[in-house]
């Protein structure tokens, strides 16, 4: 796996698609293979889906997972997405708010629920015909946050069967900039988006947000 922060602490990775967390059956997980590649134990300080690639931050240490854990459970930490879906949303950018309910297929759905909500900040354009790209803010972490937020806006990601994605070579979300705090210097890195082949069309339109980012 691409290591793109090695710290004596910590490590930021470029997370693959199609590897879980944890061992999935005989699936080995992404904590035991870096482990393997890096000979030595990691602690997952936030998650990724099986299907989301990008950058992924994991402690060498208790004491730096418990520095750093606290930092995503106080919402100090700034993550943004990329995305892409093969259709039009129905709002261009705001806001994504609402409460998250588990359906019984084990799916989640957007509810008008104000109690612990779920929010979402979202800019979208079009790269090219039948493609539109979509940066995502979560501000706060709730499972499957980003693909549902997606879906209530009428525009599934791209490869996202759970969601009514149309089929694609992989689902489309990629963690693209993480930014947190250690030891009094705020550290921010950048996740290449390396696959995926409709990715290229998004670096042609990032300089236009240049003042989002």
């Amino acid at each position: 796996m691409e290591i793109l922060l090695d710290h004596a602490e910590f490590c930021v990775i470029n997370k693959p698609a199609g590897i879980g967390m944890h061992q999935e059956g005989d699936e080995p997980g992404l904590v035991r293979l870096l482990g393997e590649q890096l000979q030595q134990s990691f602690y997952p300080v936030h998650r990724l889906d099986k299907m989301t690639t990008g950058a992924l931050l994991l402690a060498r240490t208790a004491e730096a997972n418990r520095v750093l854990s606290a930092q995503f459970a106080a919402r100090t930490t700034t993550k943004r997405y990329l995305a892409l879906s093969d259709r039009k949303p129905v709002k261009k950018q705001g806001w994504v708010k609402g409460g998250m309910e588990k359906t019984r297929n084990g799916s989640w759905k957007l509810t008008r629920g104000e109690t612990n909500p779920a929010v979402t900040h979202f800019y979208s354009t079009s790269l090219a015909p039948g493609l539109r790209g979509f940066m995502l803010q979560p501000h706060t972490g709730r499972t499957h946050q980003l693909r549902v937020a997606l879906k209530s806006l009428g525009c599934p990601i791209l490869g996202d069967d759970r969601y009514g994605g149309s089929p694609a070579d992989r689902g489309y979300l990629h963690a693209w900039r993480l930014a947190f705090d250690w030891q009094g210097e705020r550290i921010e890195v950048t996740a290449p988006a390396t696959e995926g082949e409709l990715f290229a069309h998004w670096y042609t339109a990032l300089a236009q947000w240049a003042d989002k980012l």
